[in-house]
Protein backbone atom coordinates (compact mmCIF):
# COMPACT_ATOMS: atom_id res chain seq x y z
CA UNK A 1 0.00 0.00 0.00
CA UNK A 2 3.05 2.35 1.06
CA UNK A 3 4.32 1.94 -2.20
CA UNK A 4 1.06 2.61 -4.72
CA UNK A 5 0.61 5.56 -2.54
CA UNK A 6 4.52 6.86 -3.37
CA UNK A 7 3.78 6.00 -7.11
CA UNK A 8 0.71 7.80 -6.86
CA UNK A 9 2.41 10.92 -5.45
CA UNK A 10 5.60 10.64 -8.15
CA UNK A 11 3.23 10.69 -11.06
CA UNK A 12 1.27 13.56 -9.75
CA UNK A 13 4.13 15.39 -9.31
CA UNK A 14 5.12 15.28 -13.25
CA UNK A 15 2.04 15.88 -14.57
CA UNK A 16 1.71 18.96 -12.13
CA UNK A 17 5.32 19.82 -13.90
CA UNK A 18 3.86 18.79 -17.30
CA UNK A 19 0.61 21.29 -16.76
CA UNK A 20 3.26 23.94 -15.33
CA UNK A 21 5.10 23.59 -18.07
CA UNK A 22 2.91 23.73 -20.89
CA UNK A 23 0.95 26.77 -19.51
CA UNK A 24 4.68 28.17 -19.33
CA UNK A 25 5.05 27.53 -22.97
CA UNK A 26 2.11 29.86 -23.66
CA UNK A 27 3.60 33.37 -24.01
CA UNK A 28 1.89 36.94 -24.61
CA UNK A 29 4.09 39.40 -25.45
CA UNK A 30 3.15 43.19 -25.11
CA UNK A 31 3.48 46.06 -27.44
CA UNK A 32 7.37 47.90 -27.28
CA UNK A 33 8.87 44.28 -25.71
CA UNK A 34 10.57 41.58 -27.14
CA UNK A 35 11.43 37.97 -25.49
CA UNK A 36 14.47 35.76 -26.76
CA UNK A 37 13.82 32.16 -26.84
CA UNK A 38 16.71 29.29 -26.73
CA UNK A 39 15.63 25.97 -27.89
CA UNK A 40 18.25 23.61 -25.65
CA UNK A 41 20.28 25.98 -24.54
CA UNK A 42 20.89 27.97 -28.09
CA UNK A 43 19.20 30.84 -29.56
CA UNK A 44 16.30 29.81 -31.14
CA UNK A 45 13.60 33.40 -32.05
CA UNK A 46 12.74 36.90 -31.06
CA UNK A 47 8.70 36.46 -29.66
CA UNK A 48 7.40 40.33 -31.13
CA UNK A 49 3.80 41.84 -29.18
CA UNK A 50 1.11 39.20 -29.94
CA UNK A 51 0.36 35.36 -28.96
CA UNK A 52 3.09 32.65 -29.24
CA UNK A 53 2.84 28.93 -28.37
CA UNK A 54 6.61 27.28 -27.42
CA UNK A 55 7.75 23.28 -26.87
CA UNK A 56 7.41 22.47 -23.33
CA UNK A 57 10.68 21.75 -22.02
CA UNK A 58 12.55 22.70 -25.12
CA UNK A 59 11.91 26.30 -25.55
CA UNK A 60 12.78 28.75 -22.68
CA UNK A 61 12.50 32.43 -22.72
CA UNK A 62 15.77 33.95 -20.99
CA UNK A 63 15.72 37.70 -22.08
CA UNK A 64 13.38 39.88 -22.05
CA UNK A 65 13.62 43.13 -23.59
CA UNK A 66 11.94 46.48 -22.96
CA UNK A 67 12.16 48.61 -26.33
CA UNK A 68 10.71 51.75 -25.21
CA UNK A 69 13.08 54.93 -24.48
CA UNK A 70 14.41 54.97 -21.27
CA UNK A 71 16.06 57.84 -19.03
CA UNK A 72 19.41 56.42 -17.13
CA UNK A 73 20.81 58.00 -14.24
CA UNK A 74 24.78 58.97 -14.52
CA UNK A 75 26.17 59.19 -11.37
CA UNK A 76 28.08 62.66 -9.74
CA UNK A 77 31.67 61.85 -10.61
CA UNK A 78 34.87 64.20 -9.87
CA UNK A 79 36.67 65.61 -13.17
CA UNK A 80 39.48 67.82 -13.10
CA UNK A 81 39.42 70.65 -15.98
CA UNK A 82 42.21 72.00 -18.28
CA UNK A 83 43.27 74.30 -16.01
CA UNK A 84 43.36 71.68 -12.93
CA UNK A 85 40.06 72.85 -11.05
CA UNK A 86 38.06 69.75 -10.12
CA UNK A 87 34.28 69.54 -10.48
CA UNK A 88 31.65 67.49 -9.91
CA UNK A 89 29.79 66.32 -12.99
CA UNK A 90 26.35 64.26 -13.02
CA UNK A 91 23.98 63.66 -16.12
CA UNK A 92 20.87 61.57 -17.87
CA UNK A 93 21.36 59.20 -20.46
CA UNK A 94 18.05 58.53 -23.12
CA UNK A 95 18.31 55.37 -24.72
CA UNK A 96 16.46 52.65 -26.15
CA UNK A 97 17.39 48.56 -27.72
CA UNK A 98 16.98 48.55 -31.24
CA UNK A 99 18.28 45.16 -31.28
CA UNK A 100 16.94 42.82 -28.67
CA UNK A 101 19.57 39.88 -29.60
CA UNK A 102 22.43 41.97 -29.17
CA UNK A 103 21.35 43.46 -26.24
CA UNK A 104 20.82 40.24 -24.80
CA UNK A 105 24.27 38.24 -25.84
CA UNK A 106 26.36 41.21 -26.94
CA UNK A 107 26.53 42.09 -23.71
CA UNK A 108 26.18 41.20 -19.78
CA UNK A 109 24.45 44.78 -18.76
CA UNK A 110 24.40 46.95 -21.14
CA UNK A 111 22.83 49.84 -18.98
CA UNK A 112 26.17 49.31 -16.90
CA UNK A 113 28.47 49.45 -19.61
CA UNK A 114 26.59 53.17 -21.07
CA UNK A 115 26.93 54.64 -17.64
CA UNK A 116 30.58 53.48 -17.46
CA UNK A 117 31.36 54.88 -20.92
CA UNK A 118 29.45 58.04 -20.27
CA UNK A 119 31.38 58.45 -17.23
CA UNK A 120 34.77 57.92 -18.96
CA UNK A 121 34.11 59.80 -21.83
CA UNK A 122 32.88 63.23 -19.74
CA UNK A 123 36.19 62.93 -18.01
CA UNK A 124 37.99 63.05 -20.86
CA UNK A 125 35.93 65.43 -23.05
CA UNK A 126 36.01 67.84 -19.41
CA UNK A 127 40.12 67.47 -19.17
CA UNK A 128 40.73 69.12 -22.81
CA UNK A 129 38.57 72.36 -21.18
CA UNK A 130 38.74 75.30 -18.82
CA UNK A 131 36.69 75.83 -16.34
CA UNK A 132 35.11 78.57 -17.89
CA UNK A 133 34.29 76.69 -21.03
CA UNK A 134 32.99 73.93 -19.44
CA UNK A 135 29.93 75.60 -18.48
CA UNK A 136 29.14 77.08 -21.95
CA UNK A 137 30.48 73.98 -24.03
CA UNK A 138 27.76 71.67 -22.30
CA UNK A 139 26.68 71.48 -25.73
CA UNK A 140 30.00 69.71 -26.95
CA UNK A 141 30.17 67.66 -23.94
CA UNK A 142 26.77 65.97 -24.38
CA UNK A 143 27.63 65.52 -28.69
CA UNK A 144 30.93 63.62 -27.83
CA UNK A 145 29.36 60.94 -25.08
CA UNK A 146 26.36 60.54 -27.64
CA UNK A 147 28.41 60.06 -30.22
CA UNK A 148 30.88 57.52 -28.28
CA UNK A 149 27.98 55.50 -27.05
CA UNK A 150 26.29 55.24 -30.54
CA UNK A 151 29.75 53.76 -31.91
CA UNK A 152 29.76 51.16 -28.92
CA UNK A 153 25.84 50.96 -29.65
CA UNK A 154 26.09 49.30 -32.71
CA UNK A 155 27.71 46.29 -31.05
CA UNK A 156 25.50 45.96 -27.67
CA UNK A 157 22.14 46.75 -30.05
CA UNK A 158 21.72 50.32 -28.03
CA UNK A 159 20.86 53.47 -29.38
CA UNK A 160 21.43 56.75 -27.22
CA UNK A 161 19.46 59.55 -28.21
CA UNK A 162 20.69 62.19 -26.46
CA UNK A 163 23.19 63.20 -23.49
CA UNK A 164 22.63 65.91 -20.72
CA UNK A 165 24.39 66.84 -18.00
CA UNK A 166 22.47 67.84 -15.26
CA UNK A 167 24.90 69.76 -12.89
CA UNK A 168 28.62 71.03 -12.82
CA UNK A 169 29.36 72.24 -9.66
CA UNK A 170 33.17 73.36 -9.13
CA UNK A 171 34.52 73.68 -5.05
CA UNK A 172 33.51 76.60 -2.60
CA UNK A 173 36.50 78.33 -2.99
CA UNK A 174 36.22 78.26 -6.95
CA UNK A 175 32.62 79.16 -6.93
CA UNK A 176 33.08 82.27 -4.85
CA UNK A 177 36.13 83.78 -6.59
CA UNK A 178 33.91 83.05 -10.07
CA UNK A 179 30.85 85.43 -7.80
CA UNK A 180 33.59 87.75 -7.35
CA UNK A 181 34.83 87.70 -10.71
CA UNK A 182 31.18 88.10 -12.41
CA UNK A 183 29.96 90.75 -9.37
CA UNK A 184 33.11 92.62 -10.93
CA UNK A 185 32.39 92.41 -14.38
CA UNK A 186 28.86 93.03 -13.55
CA UNK A 187 30.22 96.27 -11.68
CA UNK A 188 32.45 97.45 -14.76
CA UNK A 189 29.65 96.88 -17.15
CA UNK A 190 27.47 99.75 -14.83
CA UNK A 191 30.18 102.16 -14.63
CA UNK A 192 30.73 101.57 -18.59
CA UNK A 193 27.16 102.28 -19.51
CA UNK A 194 26.85 104.79 -17.18
CA UNK A 195 30.10 106.74 -18.92
CA UNK A 196 28.18 105.87 -22.19
CA UNK A 197 24.85 107.07 -21.20
CA UNK A 198 26.58 110.21 -19.78
CA UNK A 199 28.59 110.41 -23.08
CA UNK A 200 25.81 110.44 -25.14
CA UNK A 201 23.69 112.93 -23.13
CA UNK A 202 27.01 115.35 -23.11
CA UNK A 203 26.53 115.00 -27.32
CA UNK A 204 22.61 115.41 -27.47
CA UNK A 205 22.77 118.69 -25.17
CA UNK A 206 25.65 120.02 -27.46
CA UNK A 207 24.10 119.13 -30.61
CA UNK A 208 20.87 121.02 -29.62
CA UNK A 209 22.55 123.84 -28.34
CA UNK A 210 24.40 123.61 -31.81
CA UNK A 211 20.92 123.51 -33.40
CA UNK A 212 19.55 126.25 -31.42
CA UNK A 213 22.55 128.73 -32.28
CA UNK A 214 22.16 127.59 -36.08
CA UNK A 215 18.41 128.30 -35.63
CA UNK A 216 18.72 131.61 -33.76
CA UNK A 217 20.92 132.75 -36.20
CA UNK A 218 19.24 131.78 -39.71
CA UNK A 219 16.21 133.62 -37.86
CA UNK A 220 18.16 136.56 -37.28
CA UNK A 221 19.01 136.82 -40.59
CA UNK A 222 16.02 135.69 -41.67
CA UNK A 223 14.12 139.01 -39.62
CA UNK A 224 17.11 141.46 -41.34
CA UNK A 225 16.20 139.95 -44.31
CA UNK A 226 12.78 140.50 -44.29
CA UNK A 227 13.00 143.84 -42.31
CA UNK A 228 15.26 145.08 -45.51
CA UNK A 229 12.90 144.16 -47.89
CA UNK A 230 10.17 145.95 -46.10
CA UNK A 231 12.58 148.75 -45.89
CA UNK A 232 13.22 148.71 -49.76
CA UNK A 233 9.19 148.32 -50.34
CA UNK A 234 7.83 151.13 -47.89
CA UNK A 235 11.15 153.21 -49.25
CA UNK A 236 9.84 152.43 -53.36
CA UNK A 237 5.92 153.00 -52.45
CA UNK A 238 7.18 156.49 -51.16
CA UNK A 239 8.97 157.42 -53.66
CA UNK A 240 6.30 155.90 -56.13
CA UNK A 241 3.51 157.82 -53.99
CA UNK A 242 6.24 160.96 -54.17
CA UNK A 243 6.08 160.63 -58.06
CA UNK A 244 2.54 160.18 -58.54
CA UNK A 245 2.22 163.52 -55.64
CA UNK A 246 4.59 165.68 -57.46
CA UNK A 247 2.78 164.57 -61.14
CA UNK A 248 -0.80 166.09 -59.90
CA UNK A 249 1.05 168.88 -58.11
CA UNK A 250 2.13 169.63 -61.62
CA UNK A 251 -1.03 168.96 -63.24
CA UNK A 252 -2.32 171.04 -60.76
CA UNK A 253 0.04 173.56 -61.73
CA UNK A 254 -0.93 173.56 -65.19
CA UNK A 255 -4.20 173.52 -64.87
CA UNK A 256 -5.88 176.96 -65.07
CA UNK A 257 -6.27 178.69 -61.42
CA UNK A 258 -3.48 176.34 -60.48
CA UNK A 259 -0.87 179.23 -59.69
CA UNK A 260 -3.79 181.00 -57.42
CA UNK A 261 -4.43 177.85 -55.66
CA UNK A 262 -0.57 177.42 -54.74
CA UNK A 263 -0.17 180.88 -53.43
CA UNK A 264 -3.26 180.21 -51.21
CA UNK A 265 -2.03 177.24 -50.03
CA UNK A 266 1.57 178.31 -49.00
CA UNK A 267 -0.30 181.49 -47.36
CA UNK A 268 -1.83 178.86 -45.13
CA UNK A 269 1.34 177.20 -44.60
CA UNK A 270 2.54 180.30 -43.38
CA UNK A 271 -0.14 181.40 -41.58
CA UNK A 272 0.21 177.86 -39.77
CA UNK A 273 3.51 178.31 -39.05
CA UNK A 274 3.37 181.82 -37.50
CA UNK A 275 0.98 180.79 -34.52
CA UNK A 276 3.29 178.02 -33.81
CA UNK A 277 5.83 180.74 -33.76
CA UNK A 278 4.21 182.64 -30.97
CA UNK A 279 4.68 179.56 -28.66
CA UNK A 280 8.40 179.68 -29.02
CA UNK A 281 11.27 181.22 -28.01
CA UNK A 282 13.07 181.67 -31.68
CA UNK A 283 14.73 184.55 -32.94
CA UNK A 284 13.39 185.32 -36.23
CA UNK A 285 14.31 187.90 -38.68
CA UNK A 286 12.56 191.47 -38.87
CA UNK A 287 10.19 190.85 -42.05
CA UNK A 288 9.51 187.75 -41.01
CA UNK A 289 5.96 188.55 -40.62
CA UNK A 290 6.07 190.80 -44.02
CA UNK A 291 4.29 187.43 -46.55
CA UNK A 292 5.10 188.89 -49.92
CA UNK A 293 9.23 189.78 -49.09
CA UNK A 294 9.07 186.17 -47.55
CA UNK A 295 7.56 184.57 -50.74
CA UNK A 296 9.81 186.68 -53.14
CA UNK A 297 12.79 185.25 -50.72
CA UNK A 298 12.00 181.87 -51.11
CA UNK A 299 11.60 182.43 -55.06
CA UNK A 300 7.29 181.22 -54.87
CA UNK A 301 7.00 184.05 -57.47
CA UNK A 302 9.19 182.44 -59.80
CA UNK A 303 7.78 179.22 -59.53
CA UNK A 304 4.20 179.98 -59.96
CA UNK A 305 5.31 182.61 -63.00
CA UNK A 306 7.22 179.30 -64.29
CA UNK A 307 4.37 177.10 -63.64
CA UNK A 308 2.28 179.56 -65.60
CA UNK A 309 4.65 180.17 -68.73
CA UNK A 310 4.82 176.10 -68.65
CA UNK A 311 0.88 176.02 -68.96
CA UNK A 312 0.32 178.81 -71.42
CA UNK A 313 3.64 177.01 -73.80
CA UNK A 314 1.73 173.91 -73.53
CA UNK A 315 -1.95 175.22 -74.46
CA UNK A 316 -1.36 176.16 -78.01
CA UNK A 317 -0.11 172.98 -78.69
CA UNK A 318 -3.05 171.48 -77.07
Amino acid sequence: MMMDYIILAIWGAIFLVVIIKFFQSIRLVSTQTAHIVERLGKYHKTLDAGFHALLPFIDKVTFIQDLREEAIDVPPQECFTGDEVQVTVDGVIYMSVTDPVKASYGITDYRFAAVQLAKTTTRSVIGTLDLDRTFEERDVISAKVVEVLDEAGNTWGIRVHRYEIKNISPPETVRTAMEKQVRAERDRRAILASSEGDKQSRINRSEGLKTEVINRSEGEMQRRINEAEGKAEEILAIATASAESIEKIAAVFSSAGGDDALKMQVREKYIDTMRSLEQSKIILPANVARYDGWVKNLGLDDIVKDNSASSGSEQPGQ
